[in-house]
């Protein structure tokens, strides 16, 4: 039987507290408050004492009201049926669809058994050439995408959602502006693949505490679909939006902050979510791309500086472009040689003309004299940059790399661009 409580000892923000035994973390709980129903969950137990973080917030909850333990941790419905859907942070519709009650699995659980995972093979191609020729992303890889608030990391999402070479695509979206969901949803479906993608979105005006869940809520659903035999993206943003709401709850339970007002189980928190990623032997797999906004563009930021000791490098967006700088796929090297044999030495030594051409336009810009070689590099980047860089740019990875082959050729005599003679043979094109 339920144990019921009739009693509630404190109220702080969306976290209430009361007097009850036999109750386990992360266990569910139903307030019966004057304004309806709402689930709660298990934050934190001291003895006897159960702090409870309410979904839909405190406000209207008062002292008197019955909390109702309910012996069960959050679970979300798993079936055929999420897929076109939207749902919120608790997994409810959020699309005024029928909601989902078979099925439930819980959320949040330990990462898949590292017995069963397999090295990463696999390219996902995203007609982006700034990924798939220069960091291609891998099945089962974790990346971030580190970005300013202002920058189009939303949209870049949207057109990995719409080209990524998958079966399903999981969007979580956590403290977003009702215009972001929005675009997020009409992309899909006017793009025709909102059928096979599943949103689980949290906006700014809802409650704090359920875009603690959307992630849990995502790759739950995930791990479950590869298990199936499903290559699944899931598409996270904005994870500092979600450590945001860890600090916000942090406080109101009074917790010894630690840097920057952050919860000392910062790291844990976020690798418990990465770590999801997997490539499962005999199965699908599961690759994560979460998108890290960094304040004032520091990347000494908490929540990015801890990101990059978990994940498996990071794209940084700057300018409204993928930068070619510090943007790094540590995986890359695990299919970059199974693709076409002009691969890595092209991405190479492309981006190493290029890091010339920036030297060339530094000194263009301090009135220096400018020489031929420095009049090809100044043609040079401009081309890189409007035929790779531009995040308009949608072309498979083998027009990509002959697309960079006409545009050495466009700039430069072949032995000029350090590149091997048997590829320049074989590759060269006849016409530019």
């Amino acid at each position: 039987m339920n144990k019921v409580y009739s009693k509630i000892e404190s109220i702080a923000g969306n976290v209430i507290t009361v007097k009850a035994d036999g109750v386990r973390y992360g266990d569910l709980a139903q307030i019966s408050a004057s304004f309806g129903t709402s689930l709660a969950e298990v934050i934190k137990l001291d003895e006897d004492i159960v702090s409870l973080q309410v979904f839909a917030g405190a406000r209207g909850v008062s002292t008197g009201d019955e909390v109702r333990f309910l012996g069960k941790s959050m679970q979300v419905a798993f079936s055929e049926d999420l897929m076109g859907r939207v749902f919120n942070g608790s997994g409810e519709p959020r699309d005024k669809g029928p909601a989902l009650k078979d099925n439930m699995i819980p959320i949040g659980g330990p990462s898949f058994n590292p017995a069963r995972r397999i090295i990463p093979r696999n390219m996902v191609r995203t007609g982006i050439p700034m990924i798939d020729l220069f960091n291609t992303l891998v099945e089962s890889q974790k990346l971030p995408i580190f970005s300013i608030s202002g920058e189009p990391y939303n949209e870049l999402l949207a057109r990995i959602a719409l080209q990524a070479e998958v079966d399903l695509i999981i969007l979580g979206g956590m403290g977003l502006k009702h215009d972001d969901y929005l675009y997020f949803r009409d992309t899909l479906e006017e793009g025709g693949a909102l059928g096979r993608s599943i949103l689980f979105i949290h906006t700014a005006a809802d409650p704090v505490v359920e875009g603690l869940m959307v992630p849990d809520i995502s790759l739950a659903v995930a791990e479950k679909f590869a298990l199936e035999g499903k290559k699944v993206l899931v598409l996270l943003t904005d994870m500092t939006n979600f450590a945001d709401a860890m600090k916000e709850i942090a406080i109101t339970q009074e917790q010894v902050p630690s840097n920057r007002g952050y919860p000392g189980d910062l790291y844990s928190q976020l690798a418990s979510r990465y770590e999801k990623a997997v490539d499962i032997e005999g199965a699908g797999s599961i690759t994560v791309l979460a998108v890290t906004t960094m304040p004032g563009d520091d990347v000494t930021h908490p929540v990015p500086d801890n990101t990059g000791y978990i994940t498996e490098g990071q794209y940084y967006l700057r300018g409204g472009r993928i930068e070619p700088f510090g943007s790094l796929s540590r995986l890359k090297q695990q299919v970059n040689d199974r693709t076409r044999e002009d691969h890595r030495p092209l991405m190479d030594g492309m981006i190493k003309i290029y890091s010339a051409y920036k030297d060339a336009l530094e000194k263009q810009s301090m009135g220096f004299q400018m020489t031929d070689w420095d009049l090809k590099l100044l043609k040079y980047g401009a081309l890189f940059e409007q035929e790779m860089m531009d995040l308009s740019v949608n072309v498979p990875l083998e027009k990509a790399l002959d697309n960079g082959w006409k545009i050495l050729a466009s700039c430069f005599e072949k032995e000029e661009t350090g590149l091997r003679s048997s590829l320049i043979e074989k590759f060269w094109p006849i016409e530019v």
